[in-house]
């Protein structure tokens, strides 16, 4: 007994000491800069907690004069981000399509207050009466996403479980059915819920009335004229840019990149740079850019807060901010102007913690009034994840080899659970708010208990069971479920 107690300590500690080795590894704002280094200088103060960023892209503007500057790594690898290097912008997205309308409107193509069946007159559904404006003001009483029933939320769930695209195979044609399918919602119409699809519908909406996709609409009308040449919106992974950043979670995981056709508009495949949206937030603020009428607050949504065609306008103490921000799987941006300074900002960061507060602080906000950025889902359901994942298998692997009675088979699946436990642990929990020395403990924990129900093993038998075949079948479909388990959240 004592024997097998000093084995089973021996290989704790070795799997711990593999466990430092290879337990997660947070994201952290890397040491490297590059363009303007005042303005770097101040976005890294302006970075109260480094921990969870990776890399950041910045522009400033003031006085009409455009700074940029890049921190950090744009990838695992360690190359650095530039002015010039290519982020996934997310939703901020849907302020180039609100600009869209604005500048269709102004050229006499489209009115705002036009219904959507007389701008794309396929769309027959109950959604053909709402107007363009609502489309743009998330008040068109729209979900946030299409009807697409248990499917829709089955394929939303595992993208999030393997870090995947949750827009995957959704083209024009199906935003058109979404629209010919939802009803809109009577109590939500006129009050702004924010809403993915809405802006989908509107963008497609203008393309189809310019005899267009949405891509060509947006480089002809607004890309083109403010010479951003490094915006692009990628359809296919072939479309990529090149040099790009590589996003992840704060917690450390590599995620997939965003990229589609339906729901392109309110931001799922555009990329661009601080340069670029550099340029966009000059001309707006100086209200050259096509469509800048889109930023005037029109509608309102709380007692702080106004929005116009995509553009928001929010009150932060005695500043008046407009702006929009975008989150896809591993990315964050923002954009925010200050007319009354004539300052803006740019803030394009490679994980998914928010970069709000660095925007709003480098626009001159008040630590107060800019916050914190908010974390993407509930802290506990990461901080649980972590820390349920890397204790529950080695525990219940410690339980099953103390059992009286115990066979080899049981004894197999025990151990590949105990470690499939630990990789999901190191994938889907939230390092960035867990101690990632507990990954190694839990590493500790599993190898104790593989230990103690090997020194069993020739004592037992292959199967206890008074019908074998069927404690192999459900040992073979639990092993099945956990190499699926780990095969969904691996690189």
């Amino acid at each position: 007994m004592r024997r097998t107690t000093v084995i089973t300590i021996v290989v704790a500690l070795i799997a711990g000491l593999a466990g430092i080795a290879l337990m997660p590894r947070v994201a952290r704002l890397g040491a490297q800069t590059t363009g303007d280094a005042d303005l770097a200088g101040a976005a890294r103060a302006a970075v109260r907690d480094p921990s969870g960023h990776r890399g950041l892209a910045v522009a400033l503007v003031e006085n009409g004069r455009i700074r940029t500057a890049g921190l950090g790594d744009r990838d695992r690898t360690g190359q650095p981000v530039e002015p010039g290097t290519s982020f996934e912008i997310g939703s901020v997205t849907k302020a180039l399509t609100g600009m869209l309308l604005a500048d269709q409107a102004a050229a006499g193509v489209v009115r705002p207050d036009d219904p959507l069946g007389a701008t794309w007159p396929t769309v027959t559904g109950p959604a053909r009466d709402v107007t363009l404006a609502e489309l743009a003001s998330h008040r068109a009483g729209l979900p946030r996403l299409a009807p697409d029933g248990i499917l829709g939320w089955a394929r939303i769930l595992w993208s999030n479980v393997s870090g995947g695209n949750p827009y995957a195979g959704q083209d024009t044609d199906a935003i058109r059915s979404a629209a010919d399918r939802v009803t809109p919602d009577d109590d939500d119409r006129g009050e702004v819920h924010y809403s993915n699809l809405g802006p989908s519908v509107l963008g497609h909406a203008l393309a189809v009335k310019a005899g267009v996709a949405y891509a060509d609409l947006l480089r002809a009308r607004l890309l083109q004229p403010l010479g951003m040449d490094a915006t692009v919106i990628a359809t296919h992974a072939d479309d990529l840019p090149a040099g790009r950043a590589h996003g992840g979670r704060a917690s450390g995981r590599p995620l997939d990149t965003w990229s589609g056709v339906g729901y392109a508009p309110a931001g799922v495949g555009p990329w661009s740079t601080a340069e670029d949206l550099g340029r966009l937030a000059a001309a707006t603020l100086a209200g050259t850019a096509p469509g800048a009428d889109a930023t005037t607050a029109r509608f309102r949504e709380d007692e702080n807060t106004h929005i116009g065609y995509g553009w928001f306008t929010t009150r932060h103490g005695d500043h008046e901010v407009v702006w929009h921000n975008g989150a896809t799987g591993g990315f964050r941006s923002y954009i925010g102007l200050e007319r009354a300074t004539g300052r803006a900002v740019v803030v394009l960061g490679n994980t998914d913690k928010g970069v709000e507060p660095i925007g709003l602080r480098l626009l001159g906000i008040p630590e107060k009034e800019a916050g914190e950025a908010a974390p993407v889902a509930p802290v506990w359901i990461g901080a649980g994840l972590a820390v349920a994942f890397t204790f529950l298998g080695g525990l219940s692997l410690l339980g099953t080899a103390r059992r009286r009675e115990l066979d080899r088979v049981t004894v197999v699946a025990a151990v590949v659970w105990a470690f499939a436990y630990l990789g999901l642990a190191h994938r889907m929990g939230d390092w960035s708010v867990v101690p990632v020395w507990l990954w190694p403990l839990g590493a500790c924990l599993s190898a104790a208990g593989a230990t103690l129900a090997v020194t069993r093993w020739s004592a037992l038998p292959v199967v206890d069971a008074r019908v074998p075949w069927r404690r192999l079948l459900s040992v073979a479909s639990s092993l099945l479920a956990a190499v699926l388990a780990v095969a969904a959240v691996s690189d």
